[in-house]
Parts: structure tokens; sequence; C-alpha cells
């Protein structure tokens, strides 16, 4: 088959999938290809979304490749499914940079930390899938671990926790806005959502 062939049979697995799809598990999926010639797929995806200003993208997130919408559709988008995006409570969002930041963390030294208790909070960001349980802490009491799950990397549109900001970023963002002004976090979903 031709590479033209190759780039439609990938872009058709990334339709297809709800999930972003590793390098590796396309390599699976097309084992009569060479990974080179898979990964030369991908880059030739990438660039045609890139330079036609189409309503999606190729992103990598999560440690993997997925089709997301373009972020300057969204307010169309959600005239089109009526969904209230995703917002995090303050306190929600504050435990989860700290979980983020300092992974694997106990829910003792994230109260540690906050100053406060965080047993619901922790609760919803479980339901909610943005973190996960990676074991117990071998110390008197076995206190449950806690660290981002892929979940939160394709919220947050990050390849890998590498991807987190800085301090130095942060605190630029922060200088921004001012004191009285919050900034919104813009997640983007899975293609079609943001």
């Amino acid at each position: 088959m031709t590479g033209t062939a190759l780039k439609s049979i990938v872009e058709s697995l990334f339709f297809i999938s709800d999930a972003p799809l590793t390098l590796e598990r396309l390599c699976a999926i097309l084992e009569e290809y060479q990974k080179s010639e898979v990964e030369a797929a991908i880059a030739r995806l990438r660039d045609d979304y890139a330079e036609t200003g189409r309503g999606i993208r190729l992103a990598e997130v999560a440690g993997g490749y997925q089709l997301r919408s373009s972020p300057e559709n969204a307010d169309y988008i959600r005239r089109l499914v009526r969904e209230k995006s995703f917002k995090f409570s303050r306190s929600a969002l504050e435990t989860l940079a700290v979980i983020a930041y300092r992974q694997p963390i106990t829910r003792a030294e994230v109260e540690y930390l906050r100053g406060v208790d965080t047993g619901g909070v922790l609760k919803t960001l479980l339901e909610k899938k943005m973190i996960r349980i990676l074991g117990k802490k071998d110390i008197p009491g076995k206190p449950l671990i806690y660290g981002t799950s892929r979940e939160f990397l394709e919220a947050f549109s990050l390849k890998d926790l590498a991807s987190l900001p800085t301090l130095k970023d942060i605190q630029e963002l922060a200088g921004s806005f001012g004191d009285t002004e919050q900034a919104e976090l813009p997640l983007e979903g899975p293609a079609g959502e943001e």
C-alpha cells in the first residue's frame, strides 16, 4: 500500500478511538507496516490538520495521539451538545495541583500542604477519574498513595507530567491577571468537545 493509504488508515483509527492511541498500539494494529512508516503517517496527518486550518487537529496527549476539536470552535460545539463544561472548585484545583506536582502523595501530606481536610475533594477527584490510587505507603497505618491519572493528562491536554507548567510559568500567568481577576482554565475534551 502507498503512504496515502496508510495515512487514511491511521486517520480512521484516530477518528474511531475514544481515547488517545499510542504509537505502540498503532504499530500492533498495523503489524504489516514498519514503525517508521506509521510515524511518518502520523506526522503527515498532523501537518495536514495544522496547515489547512481545519476544525479538528491531531494532538499528542496522555502519551498517545487523539483527534481534538479546534479550541477556536468551542462556543459553537457547546451549543451543539448543550452540556456545561466541567468546572473545578477552587479546593479541587488546589488539591489536584498538589497531587500533580508532589505525586506520589498521601492524603495526610495533601492535607498538611493545604491546611484543610481533603477527604471529600479526593473522593470527587477519584470519581471524576482525575486521580488514582497508586498503592499503599509502607508506614504505620498503610495510608493510600495518590497520583494523577491518564484522564488528568487528557483533560488538560498534557503529553506527560513533564508538560506541567513550571512555577515560573504559573507566576507569570498569575501576574497577568491581577489580584481581583481569576483565570478560567480552558479544558479540552476529545474530538467534538472542549
